[in-house]
């Protein structure tokens, strides 16, 4: 089964239903149009899977942030597995101050991602290409390079992997569903 084929030409008249119909495939050029189109609106292409899978990701994001926001060790050590007892107080303080900060963060996308679900659908691709940069740095950068020390697996290390075949799989779905039906 295809599900991306992706050809490089020089045609300019090309569209997605005529990529379907010819059967040639889908042009890197459609696949922009699709992530950056030229005016936002509160509709999307594809399969509606897709969309209720995008509203199920903003509740957990906006679930995951309140914690980090307002436990007392900001999900560091409960969560994450952090050693903040192995820390001087100053070095525990500044991470719990880090992971706040990043609770902070989740909770600005979260609220972005509310805004898309409710407002501006039709952005639903472009958060899934930020989604998987997200979690791709936190994949395979941070574990290299900027390494926490932590007593166990922290969840949101398992969680990496998964988030970025679940933000490809939605996308695919978005790319190479029902080109004619729009999603309101």
């Amino acid at each position: 089964m295809q599900l991306l084929y992706i050809l490089a030409t020089s045609e300019s008249n090309v569209s997605f239903d005529n990529c379907r119909q010819n059967r040639k495939g889908i042009y890197m050029k459609d696949i922009m149009k699709l992530i950056f189109p030229k005016q936002y609106n509160n509709q999307i292409v594809g399969s509606k899977i897709a969309l209720y899978a995008f509203y199920m990701l903003t509740a957990v994001t906006l679930w995951r942030s309140q914690h980090h926001l307002f436990a007392a060790d900001g999900g560091a050590q409960t969560i994450a597995t952090v050693p903040l007892d192995t820390f001087t107080t100053a070095g525990a303080q500044a991470v719990i101050g880090v992971f706040g900060l990043w609770g902070l963060s989740q909770l600005i996308i979260g609220l972005v991602y509310l805004l898309v679900a409710l407002r501006y659908r039709a952005m639903v691709p472009l958060m899934y290409v930020l989604l998987i940069v997200e979690y791709s740095f936190r994949a395979f950068y941070f574990p290299v390079s900027k390494a926490i020390p932590t007593a166990g697996t922290a969840p949101g290390a398992l969680i990496n992997i998964p988030f970025i075949l679940f933000a490809i799989t939605m996308l695919t779905l978005i790319v190479v569903g029902d080109r004619k039906r729009k999603i309101s």
